[in-house]
C-alpha cells in the first residue's frame, strides 16, 4: 500500500543513516564512514596503540567503503602491512616526516574547497608536526603554503614568510613551535586572520616535552589565537581546514554554504 509521505520519510531516514554510517569491523573497530559528509573531516586512523595488522585491516576496509584511508603516526612496519593487505587498484603514499600513510583508490579525487591554510614553524624540529597538519588540510581540500625555521630566536626571519602568507591571502595560519612556544603569540599580534597555535614536544629541561610551549600559548595575550594539544598536527590541520574551507566557499560563491 502506498501511504502518502511514507516514501519521502523513508528516503530521509536512509539519508540520515548514510550520514551517520558506522561499519563494525570484526570485533575491534567501528568505522565512521560518514564523517566526511557529516563534518567535512575524513576519519583518520591512529596507528599508535594498535597492532600493525589491525591498522592494515581497518585501512583496507576504509578504502573499500570511502575510496580513501588516512593513517597517522605510522611506522615502516605498519606501512609494509598496509601495502600487503591493500587490494589492487589503489595508490599508497607514505611520508616518513609526517608519518602519515595515504591509501586511495585510483578513482578517488579531492574536491578543492578554495580554502588557504598558511603554516609556519619556529624550528626545523617542528616540521614533522607541521607536515602532519598540512597533509590533513590538503586531504580536506584546502591549499597549503608553508615556511619553516622562522622562530623568535632570529625574529628577522619571520617577516618575509609572513608577508608571503598574507599576500597569498591565507584564511588561517598554523604556527607550530616548541621550547617556550612564543612564535604563535608574535604572529597573532600582527596578522588579521585566525591563528592556530600548535605546541610540539621538542623541548627539554623545565617545561619539557611541550608543557612550557602549551602553557605559554594558552596564556597568550594576543587575541585571535586558539591552541591545540601538544603535537596535535591532525587536529590543527582539521580545524584550520574547516575555517579555510568555509571562507573558500564564500570566496567562490558569495556565501558560506557553497552552491
Amino acid at each position: 500500500m502506498d501511504v502518502p509521505g511514507f516514501q519521502g520519510t523513508l528516503r530521509e531516514l536512509r539519508r540520515k543513516n548514510n550520514l551517520l554510517a558506522v561499519k563494525e569491523l570484526a570485533s575491534f573497530a567501528k568505522l565512521d564512514i560518514g564523517r566526511q559528509i557529516r563534518k567535512g573531516i575524513p576519519e583518520v586512523i591512529l596507528a599508535e596503540g594498535k597492532s600493525p595488522e589491525d591498522v592494515a585491516e581497518i585501512a583496507r576496509a576504509m578504502v573499500e567503503k570511502t575510496g580513501r584511508a588516512i593513517v597517522s603516526r605510522a611506522d615502516k612496519t605498519c606501512l609494509r602491512l598496509v601495502r600487503s593487505r591493500a587490494r589492487h587498484g589503489v595508490n599508497i603514499n607514505y611520508s616518513s616526516r609526517s608519518r602519515i600513510i595515504l591509501v586511495k583508490s585510483k578513482a578517488f579525487r579531492i574536491r578543492p574547497s578554495g580554502g588557504r591554510v598558511g603554516i609556519l614553524t619556529a624550528g626545523t624540529s617542528d616540521i614533522s608536526v607541521a607536515n602532519e597538519a598540512e597533509v590533513v588540510a590538503r586531504e580536506m581540500g584546502s591549499e597549503t603554503r608553508a615556511h619553516y625555521d622562522v622562530g623568535v630566536a632570529g625574529l628577522h626571519r619571520l617577516f618575509k614568510p609572513l608577508e608571503d602568507l598574507l599576500t597569498w591571502d591565507s584564511d588561517v595560519i598554523l604556527v607550530v613551535a616548541g621550547r617556550e612556544g612564543a612564535l604563535p603569540t608574535v604572529v597573532a599580534g600582527i596578522v588579521d586572520v585566525p591563528v592556530v597555535g600548535v605546541p610540539t614536544s621538542k623541548s627539554y629541561g623545565f617545561g619539557e616535552k611541550g608543557l612550557a610551549a602549551l602553557a605559554a600559548m594558552l596564556q597568550s595575550c594576543s587575541l585571535g589565537m586558539s591552541v591545540v594539544n601538544i603535537d596535535g598536527g591532525v587536529g590543527a590541520g582539521a580545524v584550520a581546514a574547516m575555517i579555510a574551507n568555509r571562507i573558500g566557499q564564500a570566496r567562490k560563491y558569495g556565501t558560506g554554504r557553497g552552491p
